[in-house]
């Protein structure tokens, strides 16, 4: 990436493989924290890069825009300038407390992807609790598979191999099964997984003030973020649709645009596209990186997004990944149309 940015090849590529434009996810926005075990980390970005990325998307002429723009642009032909769309993932508290003031001070659309059981207080911020306990406990124990396992956690590489066991475990699991083991975890290690999820999370006054400005989109996220290959077609269905018909009669106002829960390649199928067409919704984003191409090369419900990870505070690293450098365009064909 160095390489690419320094010889001046990213621009080559941006004009072979720039697409329409690209939609960058965040998360969490917030200072940096100076805990060594952060497993988290990678889903937030400080105010301060927050800050840098805009200024730096205006200086690369790109044009900054809503997802009903992206939803035009991706089936039109291509203008002059790309454009980049940003998207906030999860209704984090935030994002009305930390990205809001930046991105109203800059005048730019965004997009909140809302699991609207967190707002009603019923959300479970399982990755945040399962941080807790283990950034505090020396050792932590569970039943995997009907078997009691141990893991030792009093190192920074004991916690975070742990974390990343546990928490790649915890996402293959149904939902009342995830349930059951987080909440039996945060029982034996005295952590309130409620508390947890309600401070990290927007209430409906919060989604509210953003709803009332123009500029903010707020689109769903399903009901309780989980893994739509996790759940049965019916459940999965009854997720999406419930999803959007509680934030529309929340906010009072259409809910267009969708967020696979998660949105890498194992949390969502195929199957999971024609629902959401079948739901209503103009447009659903993934995780999966990539660029979105104009003249209807890119289903508008298998949107691509360019994750982009907090522990990089890089923008020369962001400007060749915007390029299309490290994800070439791919045509459709019958095999690759999600």
């Amino acid at each position: 990436m160095e390489l690419g940015y320094f010889s001046g090849y990213f621009r080559l590529k941006q004009r072979q493989s720039g697409g329409a434009g690209v939609i960058l996810r965040f998360e969490r926005v917030r200072p940096r924290d100076s805990r060594p075990f952060q497993p988290n980390r990678w889903r937030e970005v400080t105010p301060q890069f927050l800050n840098r990325t805009i200024v730096a998307l205006k200086r690369w002429n790109f044009d900054l825009v809503t997802m009903d723009e992206v939803c035009r642009r991706a089936v039109t032909l291509p203008k002059a300038n790309r454009f980049a769309c940003l998207t906030f993932d999860g209704g984090c508290k935030d994002v009305i407390t930390q990205a809001y003031p930046v991105l109203a001070k800059h005048r730019v659309p965004f997009t909140v992807y809302l699991p609207t059981a967190f707002p009603d207080g019923l959300g479970e911020a399982w990755w945040l609790a399962l941080e807790e306990m283990i950034a505090r406990e020396e050792r932590i124990s569970l039943v995997i598979d009907r078997k009691e396992r141990r893991f030792a956690t009093g190192s920074v590489v004991e916690k975070h191999d742990t974390f990343e066991f546990l928490a790649s475990w915890l996402r293959t699991l149904p939902p009342p099964d995830l349930s059951f083991a987080i909440h039996d975890l945060c029982t034996r290690y005295s952590v309130d997984l409620a508390a947890l999820s309600r401070a990290q999370s927007m209430d409906w006054d919060d989604l509210a003030k953003l709803a009332a400005d123009p500029l903010v989109t707020i689109g769903s996220a399903t009901v309780n973020y989980a893994a739509l290959s996790n759940l049965k077609g019916t459940d999965a269905q009854r997720e999406m649709t419930m999803g959007k018909a509680v934030a529309e009669t929340a906010l009072r106002r259409p809910v267009k645009h969708f967020a696979y829960p998660f949105g890498d390649r194992q949390s969502w199928r195929r199957e999971h596209v024609v629902m959401g067409q079948e739901a209503g919704f103009a447009s659903a984003v993934s995780t999966i990186p990539g660029i979105v191409e104009a003249r209807g090369y890119t289903n508008l419900h298998a949107l691509p997004r360019i994750a982009w990870d907090g522990r990089q505070q890089s923008l020369r690293m962001m400007r060749v990944m915007l390029s299309g450098m490290m994800f070439p365009a791919v045509r459709p064909t019958r095999d690759n149309w999600v």
